[in-house]
């Protein structure tokens, strides 16, 4: 069921995480606001214009003449792709029958390769790997530049496979049907052309699929409107219609799940990003899945678990927002509405996600942003008195993050982790439940130093008195004297939580330099559950920002850095983070890295899939714009503002914020006669700003050694 919402999500994008979804292909504004109104930079909104490319690559070349044509630029982004290429680093899997599946890039295969080998042969230092498909060799073959962009398989064979493949990195994909053991795409197979599709396997025979069908078959936010079933050997035109949404819809889409002895179909309709409708098909006929609808339900064979986003209450008891409950799907959708607390979240513990594997359910809790599992065990393999049981998992090690990376649960208690700390390089871990303790199968190497340097933790109170934390990634000898070059991340939306993690990139291109790195974990995100996102959404959202501001000011207090050597970044929605920063709290820094973001939140749902997040933000067009006005950048700026240095980039094949927003902003403040005001925009990559290792490590480069060079 979250499938569809990781590629909607604006996203944690580029060097934050840096691990961290037709199309504007007919690039004219959504709306019919013309050229004469006041905005006087609505031409940018032409994406591939002439005069809009022409105005992107005058300002690339200033940009690139001032932090890119030197040997400085040249050592980072060398390191950066070094680690991005390197050979050492873990090839994470997911497994698919008797094998374990993997996509690669590198130096020799830039775009990239997917491939399969068997966990005995994963287990050696230097896997032998089965190549399926290699991106590159296609492109040559097809005079193309596909971007790989997932797979999905059908079970339990595993040999049929759909595969998406975008044709610059967008969210929007061509999908092709590829036999596995003949490792080719099958001719006359299932095939769609390039949009934002969404499809899945019904059987050997049929899949559902939603994409555009032609006028009217998307909705406002660009995505599939109506799900079809489609049987092969037809064409598209007369597959079925089982579901059409509204054009105010979010999305619609629908899956078969293939558990044996569980098989169901469902249809989901989500409304906006967080409420939607869960429907059975059943027959011909769409059942309701009665839960409400800012909650997340998901079957799994005999059960239904539903995480809750506000309190709920159903046969007779109120649970609390952030829980998650269980009960037998059957006698749900019979009436009997009597569930099992499975988490209840308190002030400092919030769920993170679930996974199953055969007999038991996997949870992963975070204790102020930092990780704790559990394993839960359904009645069936559990106690006389029909209880689950609950029992506590090894954690992490201190200030670090572990997440499920996978899990087998229709044959067996496999399960897969990642463990992962600012200072800790990730290691891949194997288990089964019950028989078989947690082993250590990969290991990632230091891509730095990181003995010089310590990780804390510290909680700064906000405007409003709310408790906020933030991790510290400094040298063991800082000196408190407020000269240090500080790195400030922060994201702040769509529930998305930011935990500790290894980054090589980070390490090499910031730490090593002397500089100290934090990250900000303000509310928008989901670091305490539903509520601490909801404390920033629509006319709350100034809340993020006084949050990160309180962080800002709490590190000068500290002594760590002052103003003048204090940068932040932030990308999509922290690219609107970094908007605000510039127009509301430009005294607090030195100089702002702001990525594909979120600026004119006038005309924001008129442009790319923006119309998707007006749960988030709110709908300008209404009366909300009175309260959007106050944390909408490009409104907000100011002619004789005193701004710190700004870079803008982004991508021009980002279908899901868009290029246009960053392209407005720089050319207003420059209009301005705002000094400098920097903006890059590469070709490729979408919303991630990198179509391979080499671009990504441009990007990362300029990112960090403008900010480098500005806080001096």
């Amino acid at each position: 069921m979250k499938a569809i919402w990781l590629t909607l999500a604006l996203g944690v994008t580029l060097a934050g995480m840096n691990n961290a979804h037709a199309r504007d292909k007919t690039p004219a504004p959504a709306s019919s606001t013309s050229p004469s109104s006041d905005d006087p930079f609505l031409w940018l909104e032409d994406i591939r214009g002439t005069r809009s490319m022409d105005w992107v690559k005058k300002e690339n070349a200033v940009t690139t003449r001032q932090f890119v044509d030197n040997a400085e630029f040249t050592r980072t982004r060398d390191g950066i792709l070094e680690v991005l290429d390197s050979d050492a680093r873990i090839p994470y899997v997911s497994r698919m029958g008797s094998h374990l599946y993997n996509f690669w890039r590198d130096r020799t295969h830039p775009r990239g390769i997917w491939r399969r080998t068997t966990l005995a042969e994963y287990r050696k230092a230097e896997p032998k790997w089965e190549v399926l498909l290699d991106i590159d060799a296609l492109n040559k073959a097809e005079g193309k530049r596909w971007v790989f962009k997932g797979v999905q398989c059908l079970k339990p064979a595993f040999e049929r496979c759909l595969i998406s493949l975008s044709p610059d990195g967008g969210d929007a994909v061509a999908v092709r049907e590829f036999n596995i053991p003949h490792k080719s795409f099958v001719k006359n197979g299932f095939e769609l052309p390039v949009a934002k599709t969404e499809t899945g396997w019904i059987d050997d025979n049929a899949i559902y699929v939603g994409t555009d069908f032609g006028p009217g078959s998307m909705t406002e936010s660009s995505y599939p409107r109506i799900v079809k079933e489609w049987k092969r050997g037809t064409p598209l035109s007369a597959a079925t219609t089982v579901y059409e949404g509204k054009p105010s819809d979010l999305a619609i889409s629908a899956y078969h799940d293939r558990t044996p002895g569980y098989e169901r179909d469902f249809v989901s309709v989500a409304k906006d990003f967080y409420h939607s409708e869960l429907y059975q098909r059943s027959g011909g006929t769409l059942i309701r899945v009665e839960v409400p609808t800012d909650a997340n339900a998901d079957a799994h064979r005999e059960w239904l678990l539903v995480q809750t986003r506000s309190p709920w209450t159903v046969g007779g008891t109120t649970y609390p927002a952030g829980a998650l409950l269980a009960t037998r799907f059957d006698h749900f959708m019979a009436g009997q509405h009597h569930f099992t607390v499975l988490f209840e979240p308190d002030a400092h513990t919030s769920l993170d996600s679930y996974a199953w594997t055969k007999n038991h359910l996997i949870i992963n809790l975070m204790d102020d942003v930092k990780s704790r599992l559990e394993v839960l065990t359904p009645p069936q393999m559990a106690t006389a008195d029909g209880s689950w049981r609950r029992a506590a998992m090894p954690g992490a090690p201190a200030m670090s993050t572990i997440s499920v990376l996978d899990t087998d649960p229709d044959h067996s208690d496999e399960y897969w982790l990642n463990v992962s700390g600012f200072l800790t390089p990730s290691s891949l871990e194997r288990g089964m439940l019950d028989s078989v303790a947690a082993e250590t199968i990969k290991q990632e190497p230091a891509f730095f130093d990181a003995s010089r340097f310590t990780v804390s933790q510290h909680f700064v109170k906000s405007k409003d008195g709310t408790r906020v934390p933030y991790f510290e990634i400094a040298p063991k000898d800082m000196k408190p004297d407020g000269s240090n070059r500080t790195l400030l991340y922060g994201y702040g939306g769509f529930e998305v939580s930011l935990q500790s993690h290894y980054s090589g990139s980070i390490g090499r291109a910031w730490l090593e330099r002397g500089g100290v790195y934090v990250v900000a974990n303000i509310r928008g995100g989901g670091e305490y559950g539903p509520q601490w996102h909801q404390a920033a959404l629509k006319a709350n959202r100034p809340r993020a920002y006084e949050d990160f501001a309180a962080v800002a000011e709490d590190l000068a207090k500290r002594g760590v850095t002052s103003a003048q050597h204090l940068g932040a970044e932030g990308g999509s929605n922290g690219g609107l983070l970094m908007g605000n920063m510039l127009t509301m709290y430009p005294q607090l820094f030195g100089a702002i890295a702001c990525e594909v973001p979120l600026l004119d939140m006038k005309r924001y749902t008129h442009l790319s899939a923006g119309a998707s997040w007006m749960a988030e933000y709110g709908n300008p067009d209404t009366t909300d714009w009175n309260f959007i006005k106050t944390f909408s950048p490009y409104q907000n700026v100011k002619k004789n503002g005193d701004y710190p240095p700004v870079l803008f980039y982004t991508t021009t094949s980002d279908d899901r914020v868009g290029p246009v927003q960053a392209r407005k902003m720089a050319a207003k403040m420059q209009a301005m006669g705002l000094p400098n005001v920097w903006f890059y925009e590469n070709l490729e990559g979408g919303h991630g700003a990198g179509a391979d290792n080499k671009q990504s490590a441009h990007m990362h480069a300029m990112a960090y050694d403008f900010l480098w060079d500005q806080l001096k």
